[in-house]
């Protein structure tokens, strides 16, 4: 599958509210995924399992009240997406709306490497 069909299909999904399918059908089983520089605890993490517990504590941690993807920009084998997010922090029940820049590397047709960058 090319970048853009890659990049697609991710988009498409997640404005339909399927965060999981994207995994199940884009994504290499040695995925990595980085938050911001990857430094703080839990930022970094490799493979199914890890991005697993990573989304177990963005469900603990926040309800989402809505999510936009924008369209992609694609380079080669490259690909970014800004999502805009309406959420609550459940602990503090602060609601913010954020915005994040996801940059994804494909390799022989899967997602291999996923990085967010935004404002803490």
């Amino acid at each position: 599958m090319k970048t853009s069909e890659i990049a697609t299909k991710l988009v498409a999904w997640c404005n339909a509210g399927d965060f999981e399918k994207p995994y199940q059908e884009l994504y290499s089983e040695n995925i990595v995924s980085i938050e911001n520089d990857g430094s703080a605890e839990g930022a970094h993490v490799e493979g199914f399992e890890g991005i697993k517990k990573k989304g177990e504590w963005w469900q603990e941690n926040f309800e989402v009240h809505s999510s936009q993807a924008s369209e992609p920009l694609v380079a080669d084998n490259w690909f970014s997406v800004r999502f805009t997010m309406d959420t609550t922090h459940k602990p503090s029940g602060q609601r913010s709306t954020m915005s994040e820049i996801a940059v994804y590397e494909v390799k022989d047709g899967k997602i291999v490497k996923e990085q967010f960058f935004y404002d803490e």
